[in-house]
């Protein structure tokens, strides 16, 4: 009897751990969210969120697994995108519940959305127009770096490539910059906002 209980507890716990890799990772970054605020180069010990001194936080979906890092903001606004997979607000990535989730392997450096008088304001000129070309090299995906700002927009403004540009499918856009995948190459006009 004793050898087949042993066998049911295995079974169980392969069961379990199969179970185990649907589940969501959370990841408990703001202070106060560990004893002591214990953490060693900014790194709280979680699987997918680090803060920095400049109160930005990392997260990360590792092994394409979607991560959540609790966070004391009330919204959340991407600043840089770290991964070579799209970070994309609503597909990829996303703020609720007071944390930001990431997915698909999205890895990204965030920052409080929150409205207000105080922080970093940009210069006279920032709102401005931009133009630039963008190529999905070998039908891979590329980022093409530029800050569109929170109330920025891009449009394609002409086809390159003779592979189809499909906004949301090989080619869009983030805070960071614009994106292209599957071949599509084209020259796009950012409207930078503040």
């Amino acid at each position: 009897m004793r050898v087949s209980t042993g066998i049911i507890a295995s079974g169980l716990l392969v069961i379990a751990g199969a179970a185990g890799a649907q589940t969501t990772t959370y990841s408990n970054a703001y202070p106060g969210s560990y004893p002591n605020n214990g953490y060693q180069n900014g790194n709280r010990g979680d699987q997918g969120a680090r803060y920095d001194s400049r109160q930005t936080i990392e997260c990360s979906s590792n092994d394409q697994r979607r991560t959540r890092c609790r966070v004391p903001w009330q919204d959340a606004r991407m600043v840089q995108q770290l991964s070579s997979s799209a970070c994309v607000r609503g597909r990829t990535w996303g703020f609720d519940r007071g944390s930001i989730w990431v997915d698909r392997g999205c890895r990204a450096r965030f920052a409080s959305a929150g409205g207000g008088g105080g922080g970093w304001r940009p210069g006279p000129d920032w709102n401005r127009q931009i133009r630039l070309s963008c190529d999905s090299h070998g039908y891979n995906y590329s980022m093409c770096q530029v800050d569109v700002g929170r109330r920025g927009d891009v449009r394609l403004m002409r086809q390159t490539s003779s592979s189809a540009c499909v906004r949301g499918r090989s080619w869009g856009w983030n805070r960071a910059g614009v994106w292209v995948d599957k071949g599509c190459s084209g020259d796009f006009v950012v409207d930078r906002r503040w």
